[in-house]
């Protein structure tokens, strides 16, 4: 029974830390978010692109987040990975990890009129199965900044 009630409180400290760092962070992105909300724009994927104006410098500029899930986003995922189902845990640290990586190379790219061919990859850092560790992923956003004279 103290066994249950250990893993129970385990559980529960997870829980409570890792929604008050997550909602933190939430919070600092969506600030970042808004203070960058006039520059630079940025365009997925542009083909074709006209401008009348002199290009001043064209750089690749890149953002870089690596984050993980907590014991108890894993625990539950584990529990839905048994029943089968969509893994919603995990999809919070997924967007917390594409949004800080764009604005990690939005940031790079002060002054930049545009950051134009953007692209997000992800990669999974280590292999959960059978193991006791939380997954973990890196995210890289990168796009060509353009800034006009």
């Amino acid at each position: 029974m103290g066994d249950i009630l250990f893993i129970l409180l385990i559980l529960g400290i997870t829980f409570f830390t890792g929604s008050i760092i997550e909602k933190r962070h939430f919070d600092n992105i969506k600030k970042r978010e808004i203070a960058l909300f006039r520059q630079p724009i940025i365009n997925f994927g542009a083909k074709t692109w006209n401008t009348n104006r002199k290009i001043k410098k064209i750089e690749l500029v890149t953002g870089e987040a690596v984050i993980s899930g907590d014991y108890f986003k894993n625990f539950v995922a584990g529990l839905k990975n048994f029943f089968g189902g969509r893994l919603t845990t995990f999809e919070s640290v997924l967007d917390r990890g594409r949004r800080e990586a764009i604005l990690r190379m939005r940031e790079k790219a002060r002054g930049a009129n545009f950051i134009v061919n953007t692209r997000i990859e992800s990669i999974m850092l280590n292999d959960t199965y059978m193991q006791e560790t939380v997954p973990q992923c890196a995210i890289i956003a990168y796009g060509t900044a353009i800034t006009y004279e």
